[in-house]
């Protein structure tokens, strides 16, 4: 018995759910979850399932084919584990959560490298046996250093995700198009709040009463790609900034491993810089 996951993004029409399910049942393959979601404004279907049984995968993909309207996109993808890099800087809270967590087996993935542009993390990432490369941007141009970053994610093959675990530069659009809709960043911030260097003492300044983080896909508009998963905490006038940024980074930490969990699991539909989860 063989298990997949069938991804469906379609124009909506009536009848898709008995169609694709009909499928099923022709094919003797049994259901274990679904989840199904229809966009109204924009006339959007999209189709989460999971399912067991005895079938070649291309084949089922013709079927779908067959029933679903033109252009529709059709994933019919086996669970495994994914590849993943880490992106860091100096910072542990976000980067120790996934390695912890990978380390439990709760994470679906290989992470099969952490590079950094300072080696400041590599005693820590060298106790999971995980090899780590630093890449210096110092005295390099930008894109002399990206290209250098570019050039050793590409030297990993078949490499799913990557993870900015508190990544602190800002990537250029040359980047971002070379590993398209496979960037996740984690966002000090709910998202759209303060930007900036430092948005606990904006926050701090402002007197907010609620602080919170968000992971996105990355794109061209900065801390501007579609949000996957969002949390928030509530703070008072006791705390300084510091104690709200030390809250922060257990808010960020939980909320990068939460998003990276649904991207392993095949969970997330993009669209129109928006995302549809299961």
């Amino acid at each position: 018995m063989s298990q997949y996951r069938v991804l469906i993004d379609a124009n909506d029409e009536k009848g898709l759910v008995h169609k694709v399910s009909s499928i099923f049942y022709n094919y003797d393959l049994n259901i274990l979850s679904n989840s199904e979601f229809v966009d109204k404004e924009s006339n959007k279907f999209f189709m989460r399932s999971v399912v067991d049984g005895n079938v070649d995968r291309n084949e089922l993909i013709d079927a779908l084919i067959e029933v679903l309207p033109k252009q529709s996109a059709i994933k019919v993808v086996a669970p495994k584990k994914k590849n993943i890099i880490l992106m860091v800087t100096k910072e542990i809270h976000a980067l120790g959560d996934i390695l912890v967590r990978h380390e439990a087996g709760e994470l679906e993935a290989n992470i099969v490298a952490v590079i950094s542009n300072y080696n400041t993390l590599e005693s820590f990432v060298n106790k999971f046996d995980i090899p780590y490369i630093t890449i210096s941007h110092e005295n390099l141009e930008r894109q002399e250093h990206e290209n250098k970053v570019i050039d050793a994610i590409k030297s990993f093959e078949n490499v799913d995700f990557i993870v900015l675990a508190k990544y602190m530069r800002i990537l250029t659009p040359r980047f971002v198009e070379t590993f398209e809709n496979k960037i996740m960043n984690i966002h000090h911030s709910f998202l759209p709040a303060f930007i900036g260097a430092n948005p606990y003492k904006q926050a701090y300044d402002r007197g907010v009463k609620i602080i919170g983080a968000t992971a996105h896909f990355v794109n061209n508009n900065l801390d501007e790609g579609p949000i996957i998963a969002q949390e928030t905490i509530h703070v008072n006038h006791a705390y300084s900034w510091r104690d709200m940024q030390r809250a922060g980074r257990d808010v960020e930490k939980v909320v990068l491993s939460h998003a990276l969990k649904l991207a392993l699991e095949d969970r997330i539909f993009t669209y129109a810089n928006r995302t549809v989860i299961f």
